[in-house]
């Protein structure tokens, strides 16, 4: 647990009580402050009754009194499209809103350090689509080598649940447009931006808000190394905006597709082979076409991004080479399943965003693919031109009829479960077919979420594989 610093004596108030509502709980107390919550589902309040915690409404003017500081959790709305009630009382109170990685940038280093032979450092990911897998990549490439390292964040632990820092420790961050664009205090050592695609548009009131969000680790984070996917405009602004000049190697320049000339540091992906430049020279070269834990141009660049950093931190090529390799891939991120009579399964239902599909689409070659859900603004246009490796789409979700008529020039059939999806699938499936489940949609309108959708998916194939 990371003990919050500067709250000793001090009332604190918790909104949200799901996982980082607790740990934070948990390390205001360490930090010797007075923590008092609220969370507008029932349980949730009566669970942090039972375990000590004083609730109170804070949705209420009078709750106010004596706070100090508000700690949000992060699923909860603090602008777009309104703001929680308890957060406009906090506002009205003159109270400051904050959240959990706000409280962990300012509580991670301790005097302790002094004693350390190297000072730990911190790695934030962010973007859009694959800074899952890229912050899982980097701890894989970073443990691999032997270097101490811990996953948190939007993956794995809360920010404040993980363990002090040890000597020379680099602590991974998967972060989101949600916790970023609240945090009072961001100052990683090296920072991630991997893409951007239309999502979350409601909580960010559009595009730019949204920009705007994943920029303030940057602009404010002021991190000592940036590491940025320049295959969209507003990647190649935040580039622009952090260099000083083409000799400025403080900024790594990552693609997925284009080389990159011109640039101090730069490491890219074409067909398959991954090459870092330095200065005008090449450094390194890979080919990570058969590595079955990156398929895909999408993962490429994600392993594009992970080997920037990790040569950022002082690993040498060879090792980064050898952990790519080893690299397993993460549960509902192009992960391969099982593999029988010539057909694969994938399971990507964190493919829950047109971006994100079309880039699962064609990372595979004849797909029987798996699709629907709770549809996301903007509809599926974006995917049409990304449909010529479908042979067939087999179509989820209490919408199913109304996804499969966006979805011109291919077949499509009205499948509304997954265990009819994956029963048709299996049926007509031949040798060389990939059978994928890359919704395009959100979950939530037959799952709690897009884990509890992979799950499934992955069931319904073990069990009818099982069955023979």
């Amino acid at each position: 647990m990371i003990a919050v610093q500067s709250v000793e004596g001090k009332t604190v108030a918790v909104l949200g009580l799901g996982r980082s509502g607790m740990a934070t709980v948990r390390a205001l107390e360490a930090g010797g402050a007075t923590p008092v919550v609220w969370d507008d589902g029932a349980p949730a309040r009566a669970k942090a009754e039972e375990q000590g915690v004083e609730v109170r409404d804070l949705t209420k003017a009078k709750s106010w009194e004596g706070v100090s500081m508000l700690v949000t959790s992060p699923g909860i709305p603090h602008l777009y499209p309104r703001p929680h009630p308890a957060i406009a009382a906090a506002w009205a109170a003159g109270v400051p809103v904050d959240n959990d990685i706000g409280l962990f940038f300012r509580s991670f280093a301790t005097s302790e350090w002094d004693e350390f032979d190297q000072r730990p450092k911190v790695v934030t990911v962010t973007g859009s689509n694959g800074k899952s897998t890229t912050s899982a990549l980097i701890h894989h490439i970073l443990a691999e080598s032997g270097r101490p390292s811990q996953l948190a964040g939007n993956i794995g632990r809360g920010v404040l649940d993980i363990e002090p820092a040890r000597d020379g420790e680099v602590v991974v961050l998967e972060l989101s447009s949600y916790q970023t664009d609240l945090a009072r205090a961001m100052t990683p050592d090296v920072a991630v931006f991997t893409n951007l695609s239309p999502d979350h548009l409601d909580r960010h009131s559009g595009m730019g808000g949204y920009f705007a969000a994943k920029r303030r680790l940057f602009a404010e984070g002021g991190p000592d190394r940036a590491v940025i996917g320049v295959d969209e405009d507003e990647g190649r602004y935040l580039a622009n905006q952090m260099s000083e000049g083409p000799g400025d190697d403080r900024v790594i320049l990552v693609s997925s597709g284009t080389k990159i000339e011109g640039a101090a540091w730069a490491v890219f992906a074409r067909k398959g082979f991954l090459a870092e430049w330095r200065f005008g020279k090449q450094i390194a070269s890979v080919d990570l076409r058969n590595i079955k834990g990156l398929p895909g141009a999408h993962n490429h660049q994600n392993a594009c991004a992970a080997w920037a950093v990790a040569r950022s931190l002082g690993l040498g090529p060879r090792a980064i080479e050898a952990a790519l390799r080893s690299y397993p891939g993460l549960p509902h991120r192009s992960q391969r399943i099982a593999e029988a009579n010539g057909v694969a399964f994938v399971n990507d239902s964190k493919a829950t965003n047109v971006d994100s599909a079309a880039k699962a689409l064609q990372a595979f070659q004849k797909i029987r693919w798996i699709c629907g859900g709770l549809e996301k603004e903007g509809g599926l246009g974006d995917l049409v031109p990304h449909l010529g490796s479908v042979r067939k789409a087999y179509v989820i979700g209490r919408e199913a009829a109304a996804f499969a008529r966006q979805l011109p020039g291919i077949e499509a059939e009205i499948c509304t479960t997954m265990e009819r999806a994956v029963g048709r699938a299996m049926e007509e499936a031949e040798a060389g077919d990939t059978v994928l489940l890359a919704p395009a949609a959100a979950s939530f309108d037959q799952y709690d979420n897009f884990e509890k959708r992979g799950d499934d998916f992955t069931e319904q194939v073990r069990s009818r594989l099982r069955a023979g």
